[in-house]
């Protein structure tokens, strides 16, 4: 059976699943072993494409004393989706960019092995811990800065982009579109 650290990651992605047990029992004897959850509830997820994701998640795994949260891989769609705190108020802009909030729907794996073209590069650990938006937003410019260093080098077309507009932003966004 699976280790204790395992049942944990289980048991917390299972918790946004409308029936748990269903959830376990479909990633442990379905056929396809992945599952869709609601995102919005504990967790929101933003979705970049792939080759931005992987030198995102490399520039988070360098940073000193941070731990990224879970992060999952969608080869056959070339995505990367980061889990985040749930922020209905929150909007990502770029390009290529998606972000699954309350009302979206995410297809995982479970945290112990890949379903498909889904693979979990850093699998959750079942203590809640997420990425942080501002240390992920910081990580999508250094990532999105060295894809242009590439396409220039390359001539090859840039993969995109992202930013990160707090809700406060937002709002004064709104106030001044409205003038």
């Amino acid at each position: 059976m699976r280790n204790s650290a395992s049942r944990q990651a289980m048991e917390w992605l299972a918790a946004a699943a409308k029936d748990p047990r269903a959830c376990k029992r479909e990633w442990e004897y379905g056929e396809h072993g992945t599952v869709v959850l609601a995102s919005g509830r504990f967790w929101d997820v933003l979705s970049v494409p792939e080759e931005l994701g992987l030198l995102t998640l490399d520039t988070l795994l360098r940073t000193p004393q941070y731990e990224p949260g879970p992060t999952l891989a969608d080869f056959a769609a070339h995505r990367v989706g980061f889990f985040l705190p749930p922020d209905p108020a929150c909007r990502w802009i770029g390009s290529g960019i998606r972000y699954a909030g309350k009302g979206s729907w995410v297809a995982v794996p479970p945290p112990y092995r890949s379903g498909r073209s889904l693979q979990w590069l850093v699998p959750p650990d079942g203590s809640g811990d997420l990425h942080t938006p501002a240390a992920l937003e910081l990580a999508l410019r250094q990532a999105t800065a060295r894809l242009a260093l590439i396409v220039s080098r390359e001539g090859a077309e840039p993969v995109g982009h992202s930013e990160h507009v707090p809700a406060q932003d937002l709002r004064a966004q709104d106030l001044r579109a409205q003038r």
